[in-house]
C-alpha cells in the first residue's frame, strides 16, 4: 500500500537533489575559505609593504632631525635624543599593546572570518 513505483521514485528523486544541494554547499564553503584567505594575504603583503615603507621613512626622517639637532646639542647627543625618542615610542606600544595592535587586528580577523 505504501510502496508503490512513484513513491520510491520521489524519494530517489529527493535523494538526487539533497546530494546535489550537499555537493553545492561543499563548493560555496571551498570557495568562500578560499577568498578569505585570499583578503587575508592580500592584507598581509599590503601591511608588510607599508610597514617597509614607514620603516625607510622613519630612517629617514631621523637623520634629518638628529643633524637638524646637532648644532644645538652635539653629535653624540642628538642621535641619543632620537634613540630615547624611539626608546619611549617602543615602551609605549609595549604597554598599550592589547589596545593598539592586539584588539584591532583580532577585530579585523574575527570580522574577515565570520563574514
Amino acid at each position: 500500500m505504501f510502496s508503490n513505483d512513484n513513491n520510491i521514485e520521489t524519494i530517489g528523486q529527493l535523494a538526487e537533489v539533497v546530494k546535489h544541494y550537499i555537493g553545492l554547499q561543499t563548493e560555496y564553503v571551498k570557495l568562500d575559505v578560499i577568498e578569505k584567505v585570499v583578503r587575508l594575504i592580500t592584507v598581509i603583503t599590503l601591511t608588510l609593504v607599508l610597514s617597509f615603507l614607514v620603516v625607510l621613512i622613519l630612517i629617514y626622517l631621523s637623520f634629518a632631525v638628529a643633524y637638524a639637532l646637532m648644532p644645538a646639542v652635539g653629535g653624540v647627543w642628538a642621535f641619543s635624543i632620537v634613540a630615547i625618542f624611539y626608546f619611549l615610542v617602543f615602551i609605549l606600544f609595549v604597554v598599550f599593546r592589547k589596545k593598539w595592535i592586539e584588539k584591532p587586528v583580532v577585530k579585523f580577523l574575527a570580522s574577515l572570518l565570520m563574514e
